[in-house]
């Protein structure tokens, strides 16, 4: 049997996310909303529609899955049979006041690390814990070795006078985390343009605040550049990595003014579902910059962020060549205007997905120079 399953997160101003379980109606286990596979439904729009019956929510299904797990599903006559789940991230947008299977389950919110621990599947717990990893403690005697190890890297000699009156104190680490910020927001009010509806207007001027708060400390990074004497990194992998991230919320707000131009109110499904891959490229690379802070102990949770960016860009590829086809297949039968606008459009998303490929590729190569 096999099935398809939400995994609802949120995620709060200071970075931390929580991830909502429901309970099953017969077991009362805790277990995410999940059903059959609708026909003609693909896999994350049905595991929309099942956060919507089973938990009352809506929000961005991501089309690629974070993985599938498998339980034994009990029938009425007491039999058994083994289901496979595959799951799909579901950022949650609202919470409605009522829903079909209101009253019938218990709903919850969690810190992702309670949440994996409150399922009994392996596979799922696996996959709850791998969603957002906090960084690692390296640990007191760890911390005093490299605090060692800077001091004994410091200049010395003729230089060190000069080298103690330079400023030293940068704010990369917070820069980055600050800009990645601005990307979820974005990439969130983005997905909700798509969709439509009366608060367009909302979205798109959402999506210029961010951006130009974007500007705002891509500024502040060069500057520091200029000034600070002792930067984390080398100076062009600062510049670089900050400055892909800058053209991801660009040509999201690109986007947002294309479809403002041409006052575009309804979206074929790709474009909703590259917008959702946004999302999820959003949420992976605000989690890799606290990760940046320890890059040794860390190395390997970036490789596993960078290489889902990989193949999200490569999701995006294949959603921008089908919705390509189609708008083209309804131009020749239509307005030929729409294709030119639609082209337009899908464009700046491949763009954005682009962008965020590069900051996965920045983020490699700073493990490969420095962990």
């Amino acid at each position: 049997m096999r099935q398809i399953a939400a995994l609802p997160y949120t995620t709060h101003a200071d970075g931390s996310m929580q991830i909502l379980l429901i309970t099953s109606r017969d077991t009362r286990r805790w277990v995410i909303p999940k059903g059959n596979r609708i026909k003609g439904l693909a896999g994350h729009r049905a595991a929309e529609l099942e956060a919507f019956e089973e938990a009352g929510i809506h929000g961005i299904a991501c089309p690629a899955s974070l993985g599938r797990y498998s339980y034994d599903k009990r029938k009425r006559s007491g039999a058994a049979r083994e289901a496979t789940v595959e799951v799909f991230p579901l950022a949650v947008t609202g919470q409605l006041s009522q829903w079909p299977e209101q009253g019938q389950r218990e709903l919850r919110w969690f810190p992702v690390a309670e949440a994996a621990c409150a399922v009994d599947e392996p596979d799922l717990q696996a996959i709850i814990a791998a969603f957002r990893k906090p960084p690692r403690d390296p640990g007191r005697f760890v911390r005093m070795l490299l605090w060692f190890k800077d001091k004994q890297s410091e200049r010395t000699g003729m230089l060190a006078w000069f080298h103690a009156l330079m400023p030293k104190q940068g704010r990369f680490f917070e820069q980055f985390e600050n800009h990645a910020a601005t990307l979820v927001a974005g990439a969130d009010a983005l997905a909700r343009l798509l969709k439509g509806g009366p608060d367009m207007d909302v979205h798109i001027k959402e999506i210029s605040d961010r951006e130009h708060e974007a500007d705002d400390i891509i500024r502040d990074v060069l500057l520091d550049v200029r000034r600070i004497f002792v930067t984390p990194f080398d100076r062009s992998a600062i510049t670089g990595l900050i400055g892909v991230m800058d053209d991801a919320i660009d040509q999201m707000n690109q986007t947002a003014k294309a479809i403002a131009l041409y006052e575009v109110k309804a979206f074929p499904s790709q474009m909703q579902d590259m917008s959702a891959l946004i999302v999820e490229c959003a949420r992976l690379a605000a989690e890799a910059m606290p990760l940046l802070r320890s890059l040794n102990l860390n190395a390997t949770r970036l490789h596993d962020l960078t290489e889902r960016l990989v193949k999200l860009e490569g999701h995006a590829d294949i959603l921008h060549e089908a919705g390509l086809k189609t708008l083209y297949a309804a131009a020749r039968e239509g307005n030929p205007m729409d294709f030119v606008v639609g082209r337009e459009i899908y464009s700046h998303l491949e763009k954005v997905t682009d962008r965020f490929e590069d900051v996965a590729n920045q983020i490699s190569g700073l493990v490969i120079d420095h962990a």
